[in-house]
């Protein structure tokens, strides 16, 4: 029980410093839905002015996660701080946390600058506060010459740079991003991937961004927390989850991949496939029955098949079914079997001239090689397998 005297000698709550804003911290946070779990105990830290990516498909949870720490959800368990103070019960008007989403939701009898002002007018801040305010944002997205049109006249992704200046006129501790890029043609995501990242180191903001794109989560953040079913599977930075992934999910999940599945040999250091024994350099599947073997569409030569045997590991022998110019790449594609085909990418200048329906030789290096456990799992949720015939 807490005294009076208790009261009055307890330490006082310790301001917000520099070094806390915009630091979040979810602490065993789970949300439900009636029967289903959307997110499930995910404690995770961010800090102050990083660039995170909550990256998987639909239904693991990331979404449901940043609409916690904006607010428009509330936990059934654990806790959310933000800047160090507990958000939990919190509005998300009185939280230092904006969000931006993939339908901007500007409006549209407004004029760009009028839709910026928006939430100064609301919090009644003064007339030349509000039009210093305004211009500066707008600065930043390169926007100030169109503050007098509506939304209509403008494209997707000037639309999209108005709703930025408006999540960031108050420079606010967090900026949240619910794939506020998926509305956008191709060359134009990626143009503003490269000025979503640039403007955030510039501005040192905390941003939290959503997406199911994995080339946005690899191009941008400094850390991606990949999810599945409303946990955090792998949380690390870029060239980790890509190289060194944690499990097979997140291995099919970043990138493509070719997997091998069979039993598990040579002591936990292959995986003997009905189209070839799989050597990896580590035997980490050592007391493990059942195994996938993973190979990169990158880290495979193709050539045509001459006939000569075939190292005893690492090497294939299929047909050409297809091949695609991807610019700097080709890509063929091979059959191995009736249920299996393997992707194969080459740089353009060194890339064999083949045609399809010819006899080809595929190898690879062990070092090239991720094993893992069998995850069945996986498979059911989104797991992406080898393409077939």
């Amino acid at each position: 029980m807490t005294t009076a005297t208790d009261a009055e000698t307890a330490p006082a709550t310790p301001p917000v410093t520099a070094d806390d804003r915009g630091a979040v911290v979810l602490d065993a946070v789970t949300k439900r839905y009636g029967d289903q779990v959307a997110v499930d105990a995910l404690s995770l830290t961010i800090q102050p002015g990083e660039f995170l990516s909550l990256l998987g498909p639909s239904g693991c949870g990331k979404t449901t996660t940043l609409r916690m720490i904006a607010g428009f959800e509330q936990p059934d368990e654990g806790d959310i701080k933000v800047s160090g103070t507990s958000v939990r019960g919190v509005p998300p008007y009185r939280r230092d946390v904006n969000t931006v989403f993939q339908a901007y939701a500007l409006f549209p009898h407004l004029s760009v600058a009028e839709n910026v002002a928006y939430g100064l007018q609301q919090r009644r801040t003064p007339k030349a506060e509000i039009r210093e305010k305004v211009t500066q944002a707008l600065d930043l997205v390169q926007m100030r010459r169109f503050g007098d049109r509506k939304p209509t006249q403008l494209s997707g992704g000037q639309q999209q740079r108005v709703a930025l200046a408006r999540a960031l006129v108050n420079r606010p501790a967090v900026l949240l991003l619910d794939e506020p890029l998926g509305a956008l043609d191709r060359q134009l995501r990626e143009e503003m991937q490269l000025e979503l990242k640039l403007l955030q180191a510039r501005l040192g903001i905390t941003f939290v961004f959503v997406t199911h794109d994995q080339g946005e989560a690899l191009s941008m953040s400094d850390r991606i927390a990949i999810m599945r079913a409303g946990r955090i599977e792998q949380l690390a930075d870029a060239d980790t989850v890509y190289a060194r992934p944690s499990s097979a999910y997140v291995a099919a999940f970043v990138g493509q991949q070719n997997f091998f599945r069979g039993e598990v040999s040579e002591a936990g250091a292959a995986v003997r496939s009905p189209h070839a024994l799989v050597r990896g350099s580590d035997p980490r599947l050592a007391g493990t029955a059942q195994g996938e073997a993973a190979v990169r569409p990158e880290y495979i030569t193709i050539a045509a098949d001459a006939g000569d045997a075939l190292p005893a590991a690492n090497a294939t022998r299929g047909h050409l079914i297809g091949v695609s110019h991807l610019g700097d790449t080709m890509q063929y594609l091979v059959q191995l079997g009736g249920d299996q085909s393997l992707i194969v990418r080459r740089p353009t200048p060194d890339a064999p001239a083949l045609r399809i329906g010819d006899p080809v030789v595929c190898t690879w290096a062990d070092h090239h090689v991720l094993l893992f456990p069998a995850d069945a799992a996986a498979e059911d949720g989104g797991y992406i397998a080898p393409p077939t015939a």
